[in-house]
């Protein structure tokens, strides 16, 4: 199983999680986070000065899947989250060595 985080701009999460569960991706977490990459913040106008904002708000989404779901779920994330445009996110992927569901003690991935 892998656990997949991905950043992604905020007004996408709607779109990504309608599409992640039609592709029967049920479970996810969701958290309003803020952050910079490249980018490094934005400068924005006020009146007469700028000013730049360098923690922009994104949304972090985490889901557990089975290693062969992991590129179908990597793939609607990208496709419905890419604008073309710097600040679009991340996606990281990483091991998970074992999911118990705390109300039946199940394990593997019949928990997840």
């Amino acid at each position: 199983m892998k656990k997949i985080e991905a950043i992604i701009r905020p007004e996408k999460l709607s779109e990504i999680k309608k599409a992640l569960a039609i592709a029967g991706f049920i479970g996810l977490t969701t958290y309003e986070v803020k952050g910079r990459g490249r980018q490094k913040g934005i400068v924005l106008s006020y009146r007469t000065s700028e000013y730049r904002v360098d923690l922009l708000p994104k949304t972090k989404l985490e889901l557990v899947v089975d290693d062969k779901n992991v590129e179908k779920a990597v793939e609607i994330i990208c496709d419905i989250g890419k604008t073309g445009n710097m600040g679009d996110g991340k996606i990281f992927i990483m091991p998970v060595e074992e999911v118990i569901r705390i109300r039946t003690c199940e394990r593997g991935d019949g928990a997840v």
